[in-house]
């Protein structure tokens, strides 16, 4: 039996165009069977929350989110920050965007102790502005790599499981890498 304990947790505001994108990506794998230990949370813009969440028992954390890196929209992202360099991280645009996940990695350290592992699920979003009348649908980009996302997502749990003893040890291959999933 795994004791892996993983929390898969959304990020971002449905009301900021592409910054929904995890708040999607999360609402589809509620609907998807998960293996036993895998935890789906909506945590949307609730920083508070996903900093006490983080600190409470996890083995690993995949967090998804729109993450503004400079490719084409749609492009898909999976590393593992380096807590050493959280710093540099954080400091990606973060216009229009109330919760950057380097932010809340950095304080949930004021609380307790991060998962062993810690993954980022990103997707280059094509619209992350706030207006009075809000854009609550993705852009066509973000939206078509929807169910890639959500494979990525439940790839990357099973390999958690699959690898429990990597979560322990440095450099398994996740660490200051990022790795271009699709770009549409």
């Amino acid at each position: 039996m795994n004791d892996l304990k993983i929390l898969i947790a959304g990020l971002g505001n449905i009301f900021t165009g592409d910054d929904g994108f995890g708040v999607e990506v999360v609402k589809r794998l509620l609907d998807r069977k998960l293996p036993q230990g895998a935890y789906v949370k909506d945590f949307g813009i609730r920083s508070f929350d996903l900093a006490f969440a983080l600190v409470d028992g996890y083995h690993a954390a995949i967090l998804v989110d729109a993450l503004q890196r400079g490719e084409a929209p749609g492009t898909l992202y999976v590393f593992e920050p380096d807590m050493a360099t959280l710093d540099e991280w954080s400091s990606v645009n973060m216009e229009g965007h109330g919760l950057h996940p380097a932010q809340v990695l950095k304080l949930a350290t004021l609380y307790g102790s991060l998962p062993d592992k810690i993954l980022v699920v990103g997707c280059e979003p094509a619209v992350m502005t706030f207006s009075e009348e809000g854009q609550m649908e993705l852009n066509a980009p973000v939206q078509a790599n929807l169910d890639q996302a959500v494979g990525l997502v439940e790839s990357l749990v099973q390999k958690l499981q699959q690898e429990r003893t990597a979560i322990h040890e440095p450099g398994s291959g996740f660490v200051g890498a990022v790795t271009k999933a699709s770009n549409v």
